[in-house]
């Protein structure tokens, strides 16, 4: 029981650390690619980029290591979404990084731009846009993927009474309009960032829980005792 308190404040802190990493990540990436002429500003703010886009591969580790950890957790009840939850972090971690690396090519593209001027200016405004591009497409498949891991999961959550159910349901509501979000953002209709609050708000009420109260002892104990007596109907019918 121990193990399983210590289990659920180190998710609840790596939830919120993977929040935060992500906010000021972008938030200091975006001050800079959101200016008119980004290219010229870019390799200026070389060491702000870099800053950003660390912060940004801190969240990406801190969201497999979230998977990793609530899997034995999770597969107690059901080990096909905890193996899937875990897949679907892993996905999410990759693409991330992928979006993060995009990101960074724009530092020498940028110093390229600098020192070549006015000359051959289209090719390095075309290049950026295509990293940008690539560096979006990565994150919006990443949420996506993030959506679909994150379904099943918290319907297993609803369901075992982990945490409280409407914990759960605000999960399932966040995640549902991330998917639409992110399938929105691909095929060109920019929605905005209202359909990430429901997820947001999930990302912060659950970790919280999660460091004071930690998962219903109930609910574990219950499903471990349920284990356990498959467990000896099995070993008794195989010595039968």
């Amino acid at each position: 029981m121990n193990t399983n308190k210590t289990t659920a404040r180190i998710v609840g802190v790596l939830f919120l650390t993977a929040t935060v990493t992500y906010i000021l990540g972008s938030g200091l990436i975006e001050s800079i690619l959101n200016a008119p002429d980004y290219l010229m500003n870019v390799f200026q703010n070389e060491s702000r980029v870099v800053i950003g886009v660390l912060l940004e591969f801190i969240d990406a580790a801190a969201v497999v290591v979230i998977g990793v950890l609530l899997f034995p957790v999770l597969k107690k009840h059901n080990e096909a979404i905890a193996i899937g939850y875990v897949g679907a972090r892993i996905i999410e971690c990759i693409l991330l990084i992928v979006a993060g690396v995009s990101l960074l090519l724009l530092i020498p593209l940028s110093q390229g731009y600098v020192q070549a001027g006015a000359s051959n200016a289209a090719y390095f405004q075309i290049s950026g846009t295509l990293f940008m591009a690539e560096s979006g497409l990565a994150f919006q498949v990443a949420m996506i993927a993030l959506g679909l891991g994150s379904l099943p999961f918290c319907y297993l959550l609803y369901r075992s009474k982990l945490v409280p159910r409407a914990i759960s349901v605000l999960g399932l509501i966040g995640y549902a309009a991330l998917i639409a979000s992110g399938s929105s953002e691909i095929f060109g209709y920019s929605i905005g960032m209202v359909l990430f609050l429901p997820g947001a708000l999930f990302e912060i009420a659950f970790p919280i829980w999660l460091i004071v109260k930690g998962f219903n002892s109930s609910a574990i104990v219950s499903e471990s005792a349920k284990t356990d007596s498959n467990e000896s109907e099995q070993m008794s019918l195989s010595t039968a």
